[in-house]
């Protein structure tokens, strides 16, 4: 059960930090091609504060699932930077050239969160397939 979740939760996150990612960059872009979008609520702080509410405790539980496992905490660290840089993108929005800096960070965040899962996805599979926290069935290479 254990490593269903461990490997659930490190998908999930990186999953979450994408899809930041792409409503930060491609959704200006949609609401031009497809201008229908604008009555959506899915531009503004709002939907950024609900990813957060979201990606916060996943990336939290799967990063400390994995450093109990792997005793590597340069993985959370990792995590701990993109975590401090979404908030910190959260909160840059609200400056008067905050729009630009909300989504450069946003980026740079949602990187640093996908990358520390990754690379905690793939410690596993480094230890010869010893490792018990995640399916190897499903290896991403």
């Amino acid at each position: 059960m254990n490593q269903n979740i461990q490997a659930l939760t490190d998908r999930m996150a990186i999953s979450l930090s994408l899809l930041c990612t792409i409503h930060c960059l491609a959704f200006p872009w949609a609401v031009i091609l497809i201008p229908s979008l604008a009555a959506l609520p899915l531009e503004g702080e709002a939907l950024h504060l609900w990813l957060l509410i979201v990606i916060i405790p996943t990336s939290i539980f799967a990063l400390t699932l994995g450093c109990r496992k792997h005793k590597n905490y340069h993985i959370v660290a990792v995590g701990a930077i993109g975590l401090s840089i979404l908030i910190t993108a959260l909160f840059v929005e609200r400056l008067e050239s905050g729009e630009i800096w909300e989504k450069v960070l946003t980026v740079i965040g949602a990187i640093f969160i996908a990358a520390g899962h990754l690379w905690n996805y793939r410690l596993c599979h480094h230890h010869d397939n010893n490792c018990s926290c995640h399916d190897h069935s499903r290896q991403i290479k």
